[in-house]
């Protein structure tokens, strides 16, 4: 074997996501893993999320691919990083090391000198390929897009690569190289019903400030929808999995496509329950209609603040009131809802929170996520707190999470401001179900409630 994909994600090295227990497999390796097949490339994946990184390795050893092309993010870097270190050695080898994902694009220099032979910038299909039969055959470097490498300790960088502009030339991704019924088992096992993930477009032509595009750029190019069909009737055929989860940042961005997706999966009989991430503005009771009528039972709707202050602060460009009335019209469409809040954002002050707490009371998400803001290499968002960073870990051994920056309030204000609004949201959930409101229950979410805005308080 010449060429294997992996990533450096462990499940049982998480603990937190050994309480949630809802895995997806690594899509984007599997999408350039398929495309080398097309090109008549065999290569092998080892998904690494249900096993050791000691399995990791002796599947290496046994293999010995001469390169072997690593998913990096900013949640798997510092595994990565020890990958990278254990494989640059003679026991494995020595074998080229390609690295892809969202966190090479502004780490270049960073992930180079830690031992990685080549990045590829963006999308990786292409660069891939070209990067492979480069190596392989002895060929220059210099000639191809979308890389980065190092030539006498010097970072060359090449120009970057033009993106795919139809989608419909992708082959599916090489789910078969990877142990999906571990996927489909866990979530069973976990949450009574098993999930699968599909991608139907690249790219978000919006500007939110803290998010990142450094994979597929601020673009919107998507599959056709007689072909997302298509895959949903096979995996619904093959593993029958109980709900999919679409993966793209606006599911719902062009009505004309999701108009055409509706009626394919209907003539196709390929619904299966599904969810997605979509913004208020492009939502309307006809869109919801559609949605309902496709398979669709969750959709997640982000505002990431009940504070217009803070969502303009953002660059979100979304009126806050409109994003409530989604909700609310998505509750009563039958549809179940969830909502992203970030607190911590610059300029953020104790009434931006309090109006947050207000705004999930009357929008009443089914679900709701909260984070407090980090800055993200690359972002509009790291771009301006920048100057004002109070923590900067060193870069192998921390992540983007562990930044912080200068705000209005010391970091542990945010960490009880969480807590604050999570125990009043759930306080006003439970208090307004029945007439026995002073239950035990409601006691303690009331009594957490206050001792989190004492804590606030006391951290100002």
């Amino acid at each position: 074997m010449s060429i294997l994909f992996t990533h450096a994600y462990y499940l049982s090295d998480d603990p937190k996501e050994q309480k949630i227990m809802k895995p997806y497999p690594p899509l984007g390796l599997l999408y350039v893993s398929a495309y080398l097949i097309s090109k008549n490339i065999p290569n092998e994946v080892f998904d690494s999320t249900f096993y050791s990184k000691a399995e990791q390795l002796d599947f290496i050893l046994e293999k010995k691919p001469q390169v072997i092309a690593i998913y990096t993010n900013l949640m798997t870097k510092i595994e990565v990083v020890k990958l990278i270190q254990t494989l640059k050695t003679e026991k494995f080898g020595f074998p080229k090391i390609i690295l892809g994902g969202p966190d090479v694009t502004y780490n270049v220099e960073n992930y180079l000198k830690t031992g990685a032979d080549f990045l590829t910038i963006g999308e990786g299909e292409e660069t891939t390929y070209e990067l492979y039969e480069a190596i392989i055959h002895n060929k220059a470097f210099a000639s191809i897009n979308g890389i980065a490498y190092l030539d006498q300790d010097k970072v060359v960088q090449t120009p970057a690569r033009t993106k795919f502009r139809e989608l419909d030339e992708l082959p599916l991704p090489n789910r078969d190289a990877i142990p999906n019924e571990k996927y489909l088992q866990t979530w069973k096992n976990n949450h009574g019903e098993s999930s699968m993930t599909i991608s139907t477009q690249r790219g978000c032509p919006y500007t939110c400030k803290w998010c990142s595009t450094a994979v597929y750029g601020q673009s919107y190019r998507r599959r056709p929808a007689h072909l997302v069909a298509q895959e949903m009737k096979m995996l619904k055929d093959r593993y029958q999995p109980d709900a999919i989860w679409f993966v793209d940042d606006v599911f719902t961005i062009s009505h004309k496509w999701l108009t055409a997706f509706h009626e394919e999966v209907v003539k196709q009989n390929a619904q299966i329950r599904f969810e997605c991430i979509t913004r208020a503005e492009r939502l309307n009771d006809e869109i919801l209609k559609l949605l309902k009528e496709a398979g669709c039972f969750r959709i997640w709707i982000g505002a990431e603040s009940g504070s217009q202050k803070i969502i303009d602060l953002m660059d979100r460009r979304v009126d806050v009131n409109h994003v409530k009335k989604i909700i609310q019209d998505t509750n009563a469409m039958g549809i179940e809802t969830g909502t992203f809040i970030m607190l911590g954002y610059p300029g953020e002050e104790e009434s931006d929170i309090t109006e947050t707490i207000q705004y999930l009371k009357d929008a009443n998400p089914t679900h709701y996520t909260i984070t407090i803001a980090y800055p993200i290499k690359g972002t509009s968002l790291y771009n301006e707190i920048e100057k004002n960073i109070t923590v900067a870990p060193d870069w192998e051994t921390s992540t983007d999470r562990q930044i912080d920056f200068q705000r209005k309030y010391p970091r542990k204000y945010y960490n009880y401001a969480v807590s604050k609004v999570v125990n009043e949201v759930e306080f006003h959930r439970e208090y307004s179900k029945g007439k026995n409101r002073s239950t035990l229950k409601t006691i303690k979410l009331k009594t957490k409630s206050i001792l989190a805005g004492a804590l606030m308080t006391l951290h100002k």
